[in-house]
Order: structure tokens, then C-alpha cells, then sequence
């Protein structure tokens, strides 16, 4: 049985560590606030490149004669043999389940795939790179030359990490997002991949998010989700969230942007013959590109707003239960201690009996 010293030695511990986890608790939700920030700007971003496709598909031909679909190589529809998926977890733990929902997600993606399908891992954050590379193996290709693309030498399963991304998330840069995007188009047009998808958390609000997997190639429809999987929030999580949103000044709601969104889409549905500096084929085909990198990029500014909220109810949590943990504490050292002091008073009363 603990005595009263080694008690209250570990209450002070714990409190100690409710300071900690009070701090990492406000210091993630200013970042959260700042991240909805950014992602709520980058919305118009994406939206008007959308809008400005959406227009240029109405001025140009790009239609196949024959079949009536979109000649462009990224709306070309194949067989899914050769698939790449785009994991996009954290760098940093103390999340809670948030790394853990995404890789249980992808997992499962992983396992109900075709037992004939080829599946190639890019591990955007430290998590899923660490967690992915101890269960399959990296794939090896041979040096790239001026003239010659570089080629994989061969494959190892039917599974493999073909790159990693860490700390891409720390700083999102638009340029190496843009970069991630070129080459995941450039394997698709080469045909060394045959649909590309990404897993993520998506962020509207606290209480209102989820785990998905997207697919963003081959292009169905320019401005539309293709959404083939997604895992909700139970109840008590949501609850906890917003427990701690409340106690952190974090609002509950999304940023009401809908005005703004309508307006941005009525660029390509007005009835009007835009002029463009350059061809409109041309604008066309620059446009693509970074209008994957604007799904990848909005996909990454919600999965940074997510986990700073999971890392803020998880703090949060872990707070709550340090002060449990400190009022259990000290009402068990305060019984021993009484236990103590009423010891002392029998063993004195029957001393003095006893003379």
C-alpha cells in the first residue's frame, strides 16, 4: 500500500502532465483555426479552375468523334489493373484514432481490391510511411536518363510502396503538391497506372468530418467527387470533439462560403464567349495539371485541419482524465493518511491504558 509521500509525488506528476497536455490541447486548436482559415481560401482556387475548365470544354474540341467522349489521355477509361493509391495520414501522434482511421481505411481498400490487381502506395506523412513500409515491400527502379524515363526493375508484390512524402504536411508548399500531382499524371498517361485514388480525412467543421477514398483519376467529370469509400464519426466522437471545440473557442459550424461557390460556378455555365489570351486547347491542357494539384492540395489542407482537431480532443481527453485522476488520488491519500493519524491516536490511547 502506497504511502502518503509516494501520493502525493504522483500527484504532482500528474499534474505536471495536465499542464502538458492543457498547452498541446490551446496550442492545437490556434492551429486548427488557422488551418480552416487556409482551407476555406483555397476553396475559390479549386472552384474557379473548375468553373474555367468547365468553360473550355464548351469552346474547344476535345471530343472523340467516334465515341463521343473526351479525347484528353486523363479522361481515357481503362481496365483497373494497375492502381495507385495516395495515402494521406500524419506526421506527429498524440491524434488520437485519427492515423489509425486512415490506415484502417486504406487497409481495407488494400484488401478488398481484385485478387489480380497491382497497387502502388505513395505515403504522404511519417505515419503511413512508417506503418505501410514494415507491412510491404519498396519498389526498385533503375536510374532515369536525359533520354530515358526511369523504369521499375521488377516487382515484388502485388503491393508496393513506389515513394514517400514526409513532412510534406508540416509546410504545405503548392509547388511540391503541383510536383506530386505531374508525376502521378504522368504515370497515368504513360499507362504505368490505370486509376489513381486518395485517402484522406476530410474537414468541414469539428463535428462534421470523415475518412474517404477518393478516386481523381481518370477524370469523370470535371468539378464532381468521386467518392468509393467513406467511414463516419461514431456519436461519442463526435460529442468529445465538440466538447473540446467549446472549451477552446473553436466554432462548430464550417464557414458558410456557399454564396461565394455559387457565384464562382456560374463562370462556366453563363452563356458567354469568353476571350482568352492564349488557345483555348492550349489553356486546356495547362490547366489540368494543376487542377489535380488543387483536389491534392484541398485534400491535404483538410487532412491538417482534421488532425489538429483529433490532437485537440484528444488533449483534451487526456486533461479531463488527469484531473480525475488527481481528485481520485487525492481522496485515496487523504484516507490513508486519516488511516495514519488514527493509528497513531490508538497506538497512544493504549499505551497511556496500558500504564
Amino acid at each position: 500500500m502506497a504511502n502518503v509521500l509516494d501520493l502525493r509525488r504522483r500527484i504532482r506528476s500528474v499534474k505536471n502532465t495536465r499542464q502538458i497536455t492543457k498547452a498541446m490541447k490551446m496550442v492545437s486548436a490556434a492551429k486548427l483555426r488557422r488551418a480552416q482559415e487556409r482551407m476555406v481560401s483555397a476553396r475559390p482556387y479549386a472552384q474557379m479552375i473548375a468553373s474555367v475548365l468547365d468553360s473550355l470544354t464548351r469552346r474547344i474540341d476535345i471530343f472523340d468523334e467516334e465515341t463521343g467522349s473526351l479525347a484528353h489521355p486523363l479522361f481515357a477509361v481503362r481496365e483497373e489493373k494497375r492502381v495507385l493509391l495516395v495515402v494521406i495520414s500524419g506526421d506527429k501522434g498524440f491524434a488520437g484514432a485519427f492515423n489509425s482511421n486512415i490506415l484502417k481505411t486504406a487497409s481495407n481498400f488494400l484488401e478488398g481490391a481484385e485478387a489480380g490487381r497491382e497497387i502502388d502506395i505513395e505515403a504522404v506523412g511519417r505515419k503511413a510511411r512508417d506503418l505501410l513500409r514494415r507491412r510491404y515491400p519498396v519498389a526498385e527502379y533503375s536510374e532515369a536518363t536525359e533520354e530515358k524515363r526511369s523504369t521499375r526493375q521488377s516487382r515484388k508484390g502485388r503491393v508496393e510502396m513506389t515513394g514517400d512524402h514526409p513532412g510534406m504536411l508540416l509546410k504545405l508548399e503548392s509547388d511540391r503538391v503541383l510536383e506530386l500531382a505531374k508525376s502521378i499524371i504522368d504515370r497515368y498517361v504513360h499507362e504505368e497506372i490505370d486509376a489513381a485514388y486518395i485517402v484522406f480525412n476530410e474537414f468541414k467543421s469539428v463535428i462534421q468530418q470523415r475518412v474517404i477514398v477518393e478516386k481523381i483519376l481518370p477524370l469523370i467529370k470535371i468539378g464532381d467527387q468521386q467518392v468509393t469509400d467513406s467511414a463516419e464519426p461514431t456519436a461519442e466522437e463526435r460529442a468529445r470533439a465538440g466538447q473540446a471545440a467549446a472549451t477552446s473557442g473553436v466554432p462548430l459550424t464550417e464557414a458558410d462560403t456557399h454564396e461565394a461557390e455559387e457565384e464562382d460556378k456560374k463562370f462556366g455555365t453563363a452563356n458567354v464567349d469568353y476571350i482568352y489570351e492564349q488557345p483555348p486547347a492550349e489553356l486546356f491542357e495547362a490547366l489540368l495539371p494543376r487542377y489535380i494539384a488543387a483536389r491534392l492540395f484541398h485534400a491535404m489542407t483538410e487532412s491538417v485541419a482534421a488532425e489538429h482537431a483529433a490532437r485537440m480532443t484528444a488533449m483534451d481527453s487526456a486533461t479531463n482524465n488527469a484531473s480525475d485522476m488527481i481528485d481520485s488520488l487525492t481522496l485515496h491519500m487523504n484516507r490513508v493518511r486519516q488511516a495514519a493519524i488514527t493509528k497513531e491516536i490508538i497506538e497512544i490511547v493504549s499505551g497511556a491504558a496500558a500504564l
